[in-house]
C-alpha cells in the first residue's frame, strides 16, 4: 500500500472506506482507469473532513455506475452534459462519478463543449489547483498521485490559485466558489488569482452566471458548516443580490444564521445525522423577505420543486414535531430518543433555532448531546451477548432494547475488566522514586 493510500484510508470514515473499496472493485471489474480527485483529494491532503467522494473515470461512466449498482449502489442523478452521475453507496455515502474530460467554452457562461480526455488534461481544465489533484484507484497504478498544477504545494501554502488565466471567465459561477472556499478553508487568495477576480468583477462577469448555476451555488452554500460567515462575505462583495435584489442590509438574517451555526455544533461528530440543509438554509435566507421577494429568488435561481417543498413545508413539519415533544406522556429518555430518531435533521435543527418552548429545546439538546452517544456505545458484542444473531431482524430488536434500557437507567454499561497490576520489585520501585 502506498503512503497516499494509507493516508486516504486513515482519513476517511468507515462507511467512506467501504464505498471506496466498492469503487476500486468496480474499476478492476470494468478495466477502466479510475481516480479519486476534486474536493475529496483536497480535503484528504489538506487535513479536512472529506464530505463526499469525487471519482473520475477514463472512459464510460455508465460502466462503473452499473458495476456499483450490482453491489447495491443507488443512482441519484445523472448529468448528460458533463457525463457525470451522483450515487449513494454503503447506505448514505455520496459519490460523484464523472468522465475524464476536456471542456471548451465558446463564450463566458456558455455551455462547454465536452470531449473525452486523459486525466492530466482533465485536471488542467478544473477550477482551482487544490481541486486538481488525483489519486489512482486502478490496480496497476493504485496510489499514484497526479498533480499537474502543483495543487499540493498550494495546500501547504494555504493559497487559492486558479488553474488558468480564463478560469473565472469561462465559468463565472467560480467567482462565488472562490469566495466559498476562502471562507470555509480560511485560505488566502493568491495575488494573480485576486487580480483575475477583480478584473472579472470589473467586467461584471457575475451577471453571466446562469440560473442553474445560481441554484447549484445556493445548494453548496447551504451545505457549508458555517453558512452565515459566507453570507457576510458575499454581502461585503456585493454578490448576495445576485440571488435576490432585496438581500441587503436589514433583510439579511444574520441572527438566524448565528443560531443555526450554534445548533449544528451540537450535532455529535461522527454520528450519521441525516440532515438535508436546503430547506433550513432557504428558510433562514428568505425569512425577512416579502412573499414577492421570495418568489423572485426562487425564479432567479431556478429552484426545483424538491427545493421548494423542503423550504416552504419545513415550518409546518417542525411545528408538528414541537407538539409531539411537549406531550406530558413523553417523560422517559427512551421515549424522546425513539420520537426523534426517525425525524429528518432539518426539523430538529429548526426547533433549536426557532422554538420558544424550553422543554422542547432541552429535550432536543439531550437527544443530540446525550442519547445519541449512549446509543452509539452499544456494540455488536453487547447484542450478541443478549442472544442477537447478526443479520437477523431480532438483532435490531435486541439492540433497541439494550439502548432503551441504558437510556432509562435500567441497564448500566458493563464495567471494563479489572487488570491486576504485576508485582513491582524493590529494585524497580527504587528506579521510579
Amino acid at each position: 500500500m502506498s503512503d497516499y493510500m494509507f493516508m486516504l484510508e486513515s482519513h476517511l470514515t468507515g462507511p467512506q472506506n467501504k464505498a471506496l473499496a466498492q469503487v476500486m472493485a468496480a474499476a478492476q471489474q470494468t478495466g477502466l482507469n479510475v481516480y479519486l480527485t476534486g474536493g475529496s483529494m483536497r480535503d484528504v491532503m489538506g487535513g479536512f473532513a472529506a464530505r463526499d467522494l469525487d471519482v473520475v473515470v477514463e472512459g464510460q461512466v455508465s460502466k462503473v455506475v452499473k458495476a456499483l449498482q450490482k453491489e447495491g449502489g443507488e443512482l441519484v442523478a445523472t448529468d448528460e452534459l458533463h457525463k457525470s452521475s451522483e450515487m449513494r453507496l454503503c447506505g448514505n455515502v455520496p459519490v460523484g462519478i464523472s468522465m475524464s474530460r476536456q471542456e471548451r467554452y465558446a463564450r463566458s457562461g456558455a455551455k462547454p463543449q465536452i470531449s473525452p480526455a486523459p486525466i492530466h488534461e482533465h485536471l488542467r481544465c478544473r477550477d482551482f489547483t487544490i481541486n486538481a489533484i488525483a489519486l489512482s484507484l486502478s490496480k496497476g497504478s493504485r496510489g499514484l498521485l497526479i498533480d499537474p498544477t502543483n495543487g499540493v504545494s498550494d495546500l501547504q501554502l494555504r493559497e487559492l490559485r486558479t488553474v488558468g488565466n480564463y478560469t473565472l471567465y469561462d465559468d463565472p459561477s467560480r467567482l462565488l466558489r472562490l469566495l466559498r472556499l476562502e471562507v470555509r478553508l480560511g485560505f488566502t487568495i493568491g495575488d494573480r488569482t485576486m487580480a483575475q477576480y477583480r478584473n472579472a468583477r470589473e467586467a461584471q462577469m457575475e451577471q453571466q452566471i446562469t440560473p442553474a448555476a445560481r441554484r447549484q451555488e445556493l445548494l453548496a452554500m447551504a451545505a457549508e458548516p458555517n453558512p452565515g460567515e459566507l453570507i457576510k462575505k458575499l454581502e461585503q462583495e456585493g454578490l448576495l443580490t445576485l440571488f435576490a435584489p432585496a438581500l441587503t442590509g436589514p433583510k439579511i438574517n444574520h441572527a438566524g444564521f448565528q443560531k443555526l451555526h450554534k445548533a449544528i455544533q451540537l450535532v455529535p461528530h461522527g454520528h450519521d445525522f441525516q440532515f438535508d440543509p436546503r430547506g433550513l438554509f432557504l428558510f433562514l435566507l428568505t425569512e425577512l423577505l416579502t412573499p414577492k421577494e421570495k418568489t423572485a429568488l426562487a425564479q432567479s435561481s431556478a429552484l426545483e420543486k424538491a427545493d421548494l417543498d423542503l423550504w416552504q413545508k419545513l415550518e409546518a413539519r417542525a411545528k408538528k414535531l414541537e407538539k409531539l415533544l411537549q406531550a406530558p406522556a413523553l417523560s422517559r429518555a427512551s421515549q424522546i430518543y425513539g420520537t426523534l430518531l426517525p425525524v429528518p435533521g432539518d426539523e430538529i435543527l429548526f426547533l433549536l433555532c426557532r422554538s420558544q418552548q424550553r422543554l422542547v429545546t432541552d429535550r432536543v439538546k439531550n437527544y443530540l448531546q446525550k442519547y445519541l452517544q449512549t446509543a452509539e456505545e452499544v456494540t455488536d458484542a453487547d447484542v450478541v451477548a443478549k442472544g442477537g444473531v447478526p443479520g437477523t431482524p431480532k438483532f435490531a430488536v435486541i439492540r433497541g432494547q439494550i439502548v432503551n434500557g441504558r437510556l432509562d437507567g435500567r441497564l448500566k454499561k458493563p464495567a471494563p475488566p479489572v487488570v491486576e497490576a504485576a508485582p513491582v520489585s524493590v529494585a524497580t520501585a527504587r528506579r521510579f522514586n
